[in-house]
């Protein structure tokens, strides 16, 4: 789970995003026209930049993983770490189990 909490909604974050990638001609470069759309909506430069980068990986235009394809990943680990804990309580109770037979049969 995140730890810090989304300030802008995705409504927000699209809109900024559109904003830099149609506007980035009339700037001097991409880092110029982040600079001037972040101020404009009140988030950190850095931010806005991220966020231009994970919507170009989401729509092929940039290598990387999909951020569907992310999450399908760690939900698949979260899942995995639950059955390997699974598992070893499954294991550790099997043990306990058989032991508790045998000292039963020797009296």
């Amino acid at each position: 789970m995140s730890k810090t909490t989304n300030k802008f909604s995705p409504e927000v974050r699209e809109r900024a995003v559109r904003l830099v990638l149609d506007n980035e001609g009339q700037h001097g470069s991409r880092w110029q026209a982040v600079m001037s759309i972040s101020a404009k909506i009140g988030c950190a430069p850095q931010t806005l930049n991220e966020w231009v980068k994970k919507a170009e990986v989401d729509s092929g235009r940039r290598a990387g993983i999909p951020t569907e394809m992310a999450e399908k990943m760690k939900a698949l680990e979260r899942e995995n770490r639950e059955l390997r804990q699974a598992n070893e309580i499954l294991r550790k109770a099997s043990a306990y189990f058989a032991m508790a037979e045998l000292d039963r049969r020797s009296k």
